[in-house]
């Protein structure tokens, strides 16, 4: 028997505020974001893992502030001028490759000229970029920076229901313990492994089940938690009918 072509389609999740799965871990980023326009400056750095939210995040604030949304990659010299005339600016990415030094530290110049308040993500803090330009390091270090935190197991529950659900995959509640127990907690983990197993499942014709994830997990040891021995011993084939 054939199995199914695996189509990598892309999964739009809403970024809608209402659909922002606050916890712990970002709601100090949320509530930043949400105080604007009482910023404590026009600059503000919003820095976090992949996958943890930080587009979602910047589209709730693109949407309040009427902000103008540019990747940092993408940015132009001749085109500066007339970013800066909006009156935010999101600008995400920013630790990305290829790094658009000349081009960033001029933004957030103009923009701070201008008076435009300006938003930009990266997945680290700007020592952790590779800078060669000091001025924009330096400019980088003066802003105030929020940081999205590493979900712990109970949100790394939720956040696997969501992602689940954005793929329109009917799983088992025990599934999702399974793999909160024996997932690396991080959103990167996360997302990895509901890939895995939707591209699996299509491929096989076959449903997500525990015992699927359990193969998965077996051939990708880099995604278990450093603490599994005790998740160690599981039964894969109770759910796999």
């Amino acid at each position: 028997m054939i199995g199914q072509l695996p189509l990598d389609l892309p999964h739009r999740p809403s970024d809608a505020e209402e659909d922002f799965l606050a916890a712990p871990s970002n709601e100090q980023a949320l509530a930043l974001l949400r105080l604007w326009p009482d910023w404590p400056h026009k600059l503000l750095l919003l820095v976090g893992p992949e996958g943890a939210g930080k587009s979602h995040l910047g589209a709730i604030w693109a949407r309040r502030a009427g902000a103008r949304v540019v990747t940092a990659s993408c940015l132009e010299i001749e085109a500066l001028p007339e970013l800066a005339s909006a009156p935010a600016l999101l600008v995400e990415d920013a630790d990305r490759p290829p790094l658009r030094e000349k081009e960033l530290f001029h933004l957030i110049n103009l923009a701070m000229e201008r008076g435009v308040f300006l938003l930009v993500t990266a997945r680290k803090n700007p020592d952790a970029w590779g800078l060669a330009t000091k001025d924009l390091l330096s400019r980088l270090r003066r802003a105030p920076a929020v940081a999205i935190e590493q979900p712990d197991e109970a949100f790394l529950r939720v956040i696997l229901g969501k992602l689940f659900h954005d793929r329109q995959i009917k799983v088992e509640p025990s599934l999702i313990d399974y793999l909160a127990l024996r997932l690396e907690r991080s959103f990167e983990a996360a997302q990895h492994i509901v890939s895995a197993l939707d591209r699996e499942g299509l491929a096989r014709g076959r449903a997500v089940t525990r015992a699927l994830a359990a193969e998965l997990l077996a051939a990708s040891p880099g995604l278990a938690a450093a603490d599994d021995e005790d998740a160690a011993e599981t039964d894969a084939n109770d759910d796999d009918h």
